[in-house]
C-alpha cells in the first residue's frame, strides 16, 4: 500500500467537498472513512478554510497533508457526486490509481447550469419571493429583474476575486437603488416587497444551514466561524440597502409602498415552490432532486401557515416549520441516498427572516429605535427558533442512525 498516494486521495476528496459547500463533519467523516476502508487510521481536522490529515504508518513515522481551502462555492450537485464517490470507494476498495482516476472524472465532469439558466434561476428566486412577500404581478417582474441584477453583480465581482462581504454590499446597494428607482418611475407599487424579494438571493442560507449542522455534530469551532460569516453578510446587506435608501431619498424622496397583498395559503405555497426552484438552480441541484427540494420549501411553509391558523405564535410556527424541513431533508436523503444538506438548504429558505433584516435596518435609518430594537430581537428569535427545529430533527435522525448501525453490527456478530 502506497500510504503517500492514499493520503493524497483522501485529502483531495475532502478538499473538493469543502470548496463545494459541504458541512465540516461530512468532510472529516469522508476522509476518515476513505482511509479506514484501506486499513489506515488517521486524525482529521477541518474548519471552513483548512483541512489537516495525519496518519501514523506501521514503522511509526507520521504522514501529514494540509489543504488550504479558499472561497466556498454553492455547488450541491458536486457535493452529491463526491459523496457518492466516497461511498463507492469505501465499498469497492479499488486500486489507488483507479480511485484517483474516479476522482478526476468526477472533478472534470461536474455539471453546471448555463449562464442563461442561472439568470433564469435568479429571476425565479426574486420574482417568486416578491409574490411571496405580497407583490402584485407587475411588481414580481420588477423583483425578478432585481434578482438578475444581483446575479450579474456577483458574477462580475467573483471573477475579479472580490470578497463576499463587499460583493454583498455592492449587490444589495445596486439592487435596492434599482427597486426604489422603479418605484419612483411608477413601474413598481410596492418597492419594499420588491427589495425584500430580491434580497433573499443574498441571504446566506447555505452558510446558516451548515453552521447549524456543524454545531449539531460537535464541530463548534466551524459552526461559530460560519455564524460569524452569516453575521457579517447580514451587516453587509444592511449597509447596502441602507445606503440605497439614503440615496433614493435624496434623489426621489422617501420611497413609498402600498400595503402587501394577503394571498391564500395555497398561493403562498406555490410562490414558495417557484422561488425555491430558482434557488435549486443557483445551488446547482440537477434532476428531480431540485423539484423535491422546492417541494420541501412549499410544504415547510404550509406547516408554518397551518400552525399559525391553529392560533399559535409565529415563533412556535417557525419551530415546527424548521423541524419539518429538517425531517423532510433527512428522509429524502435516506430515500435517494443523497446528502441531506441539498434538501435542507433550499427547503428552509422560505422561513429565513430576510424581511426581518430589511425592516430592522429600515427602522434604523428612520431613527425609530423602539421599532428597530423590537424588530431586530424578533428577527434574531426567528433565526434561533429555526436553528432549534433543525437541530432537533437532525439530532433525532443522527441518534436513530447510530442506534441502527450498532444494532446491525450486533446482529452480524451474533
Amino acid at each position: 500500500m502506497d500510504n503517500e498516494t492514499l493520503l493524497d486521495l483522501a485529502a483531495d476528496l475532502g478538499y473538493e467537498l469543502a470548496i463545494c459547500g459541504a458541512e465540516t463533519f461530512r468532510v472529516e467523516e469522508t476522509v476518515s472513512r476513505i482511509l479506514s476502508a484501506y486499513g489506515m487510521t488517521a486524525e482529521v481536522f477541518a474548519i471552513p478554510n483548512l483541512l489537516i490529515v495525519s496518519l501514523t504508518q506501521e514503522d511509526g513515522h507520521n504522514l501529514t497533508r494540509v489543504r488550504r481551502i479558499g472561497s466556498h462555492d454553492n455547488d450541491l450537485d458536486a457535493v452529491e457526486k463526491l459523496n457518492g464517490l466516497s461511498r463507492a470507494i469505501c465499498t469497492r476498495k479499488p486500486p489507488l490509481s483507479e480511485a484517483q482516476e474516479m476522482l478526476s472524472q468526477v472533478r472534470d465532469k461536474r455539471l453546471s447550469y448555463s449562464v442563461p439558466a442561472q439568470y433564469l434561476g435568479a429571476f425565479l428566486g426574486g420574482a417568486g419571493f416578491g409574490l411571496f412577500f405580497g407583490c402584485c404581478f407587475t411588481d414580481c417582474l420588477c423583483a425578478g429583474a432585481c434578482g438578475m441584477v444581483i446575479h450579474l453583480v456577483q458574477r462580475f465581482l467573483t471573477q475579479r476575486k472580490v470578497n463576499a462581504f463587499f460583493q454583498t454590499i455592492a449587490a444589495a446597494f445596486l439592487m435596492a437603488v434599482l427597486a426604489y428607482a422603479m418605484g419612483a418611475l411608477g413601474l413598481a407599487q410596492n418597492s419594499d416587497a420588491v427589495t425584500i424579494g430580491a434580497l433573499m438571493l443574498l441571504v446566506p442560507g447555505l452558510l446558516f444551514t451548515n453552521a447549524m449542522r456543524d454545531i449539531i455534530y460537535g464541530d463548534t469551532n466551524s459552526g461559530i466561524n460560519r455564524i460569524v460569516q452569516v453575521f457579517l453578510i447580514g451587516v453587509a446587506l444592511a449597509l447596502g440597502t441602507a445606503t440605497a435608501w439614503k440615496l433614493a431619498t435624496v434623489l426621489w424622496g422617501a420611497p413609498r409602498s402600498i400595503a402587501s397583498i394577503d394571498y391564500s395559503i395555497f398561493s403562498q405555497c406555490v410562490f414558495a415552490f417557484i422561488s425555491c426552484c430558482g434557488f435549486a438552480v443557483l445551488f446547482n441541484i440537477h434532476g428531480p432532486g431540485g423539484l423535491l427540494c422546492a417541494l420541501g420549501g412549499a410544504l415547510s411553509w404550509a406547516v408554518y401557515l397551518i400552525v399559525l391558523k391553529m392560533g399559535y405564535s409565529d415563533l412556535i410556527a417557525y419551530f415546527w416549520s424548521g423541524l419539518f424541513s429538517s425531517v423532510y431533508s433527512e428522509i429524502m436523503a435516506r430515500v435517494r441516498k443523497y446528502p441531506a444538506i441539498s434538501y435542507l438548504v433550499v427547503s428552509i429558505f422560505p422561513m429565513i427572516p430576510g424581511a426581518g433584516v430589511y425592516r430592522t435596518m429600515s427602522y434604523a435609518i428612520q431613527r425609530d429605535m423602539d421599532a428597530f430594537v423590537q424588530t431586530g430581537l424578533h428577527t434574531a428569535a426567528i433565526a434561533g427558533i429555526l436553528a432549534v427545529g433543525i437541530l432537533l430533527g437532525s439530532t433525532v435522525f443522527r441518534m436513530y442512525s447510530d442506534w441502527h448501525l450498532k444494532k446491525a453490527i450486533t446482529t452480524k456478530k451474533g
